[in-house]
């Protein structure tokens, strides 16, 4: 397996080199919308620790990662009305990884509709904002 690269998007936005549009944070991970979302409200939830997926992560580290999906999941709920939450999570190009620093998808559903493909539509910075507000006050009714 190749080595964790630490100037991979999401090593730069834990550093704040790259700006994002953070949700929620606490001293083991960071959640943050995906610019290009597939559906309104997608969150990343990313480890602070160097890991490039599930396979070189320690269990702890992974343990606080399924929390804050865990955590996120219901305020998306909330926050957007949900019928449904889609969580995934990919290791190795194989297995569908294209950023090497792991992290879980969190992608609020409504029945009937579909998922936008992958990286297939940036989304507004107006938009994110709002979805971003509509997170963060749901977390905090939590």
């Amino acid at each position: 397996m190749t080595a964790y690269d630490p100037e991979n998007i999401f090593a730069k936005i834990l550093r704040g080199e790259i700006p994002c549009y953070k949700v929620y944070e606490d001293p083991h991970t960071l959640a943050f919308l995906d610019i290009m979302p597939r559906s309104p409200g997608h969150v990343l939830v990313i480890p602070k620790a160097p890991a490039r997926n599930i396979l070189d992560i320690t269990a702890d580290d992974f343990a606080h990662v399924a929390r804050t999906a865990h955590k996120i999941a219901s305020a998306a709920r909330k926050a957007f009305n949900a019928d449904g939450i889609t969580v995934q999570q990919f290791n190795e190009h194989a297995g569908g990884q294209a950023v090497f620093h792991l992290h879980m998808h969190v992608m609020p559903r409504t029945t009937g509709v579909a998922l936008l493909p992958p990286m297939s539509h940036k989304e507004t910075p107006q938009v994110l904002e709002d979805h971003a507000t509509r997170l963060i006050a749901a977390l905090g009714a939590a």
